[in-house]
């Protein structure tokens, strides 16, 4: 980078003085045999497993797990609930309401805008090229000394395909804010995690999610990779017992079955390209975008009578004709196998 990153620069003044929440699991560390510091019920709980005691505010089973699985430093990870969580403490650590700006690429990930409506920040829109990559002018052309975030989704959501990952280095290398680079769908792609790229680039948030590959969408338990410096200011904002004991015990039961979930990953893929394959052959598919991810953006004659159609058939897809850049399109999930000869089956039906 041209000049040196400063994250107390970036950060809010009011987040640099806060003093967080101290819950009782925080000023206490190590073994002890009675626990009564932080009026809970002693006695236990109704159920089969003692839920009456808060759980580890810092997640440390669960962030030693996955730093293994991972190869990022336990230090390195924030949990959060749902990488929507994360999402929203980057604003709230770094963007001033009323302020400072964001840099969204649409059509991209809906939180982002959704999250700065909420925190009161302006957001600059510059949509994607015609292929669905960066456009490197004109994000440069929107940046000014109040955009303190650069959103980046790939691969990409509701596109699918991955973004040039020359053309994100770009981007880390000349804005001295944040680049939040989201991999909800990195499982499906065969492209380097920008994870491994932490050291290198030290204004670098790197988000992923259990809820896709991992099968764990009803846990809502999202990921935040960062500098130890931006984490830490993650667990100063987040709330004390922001990740409950029930979905960190599941997710460490999760973690061990690994070869599960690359198994199902694998089949996912082989669908995913059967699933194109056949889509093709319709007449009343014009166009499939090349997906790195666990869905497909299928462009169509009369997209929204075939969405009302599925329907009517039992079979929900997501209609993303309205979406700019995305005229015309449905967003197809990668089923079971026969989850998609059924949706085939039925389209070959509107077909004929």
């Amino acid at each position: 980078m041209d000049t040196p990153f400063n994250l107390t620069k970036l950060l809010r003044a009011n987040i640099q003085n806060l003093v967080p929440y101290s819950s009782a699991r925080d000023e206490f560390k190590g073994e002890a045999s009675v626990l009564i510091d932080a009026n809970e019920n002693a006695f236990g709980s109704p159920l089969a497993h003692n839920y009456n005691r808060y759980p580890d505010p810092l997640q440390h089973q669960v962030k030693h797990k996955l730093s293994q699985i991972k190869g990022v430093p336990a230090a390195n990870i924030f949990l959060g609930n749902g990488s929507d969580e994360a999402i929203d403490i980057l604003f709230r650590a770094f963007c001033r309401p009323g302020v400072d700006n964001v840099v969204l690429v649409p059509p991209t990930y809906g939180m982002y805008e959704v999250s700065a409506n909420i925190n009161d920040v302006a957001y600059r829109k510059v949509n994607l090229t015609a292929t669905y990559q960066l456009d490197l002018p004109a994000i440069a052309d929107a940046i000014d000394e109040h955009t303190k975030l650069i959103f980046i989704c790939s691969p990409n959501n509701p596109t699918g395909n991955s973004i040039n990952r020359q053309d994100i280095e770009t981007i880390l290398n000349n804005f001295e804010g944040l680049v939040v680079v989201d991999e909800a769908y990195i499982n499906f792609s065969q492209t380097k995690s920008f994870t491994h790229e932490l050291v290198e680039y030290p204004n670098l948030v790197v988000l992923q999610t259990l809820s896709k590959a991992w099968g764990l969408a009803a846990l809502r338990l999202g990921m935040a990779f960062a500098s130890t410096e931006i984490i830490a200011v993650f667990n100063k904002i987040k709330p004390p017992y922001n990740i409950n004991q029930a979905t960190q015990d599941i997710v460490l039961e999760a973690l061990e079955n690994i070869d599960q979930v690359n198994s199902w990953i694998k089949q996912t893929v082989e669908e995913r390209e059967k699933l194109v394959q056949e889509l093709d052959k319709l007449e009343m598919v014009q166009h499939i975008t090349p997906s790195d991810a666990n869905f497909i953006l299928v462009k169509m004659n009369d997209p929204r009578g075939v969405y009302e159609y599925l329907v009517g058939n039992g079979i929900i897809v997501r209609d993303r004709s309205k979406v700019e850049l995305c005229e015309g399109c449905l967003r197809i999930t990668v089923g079971t196998p026969q989850e998609n000869q059924l949706l085939l089956e039925k389209l070959t039906t509107i077909n004929s």
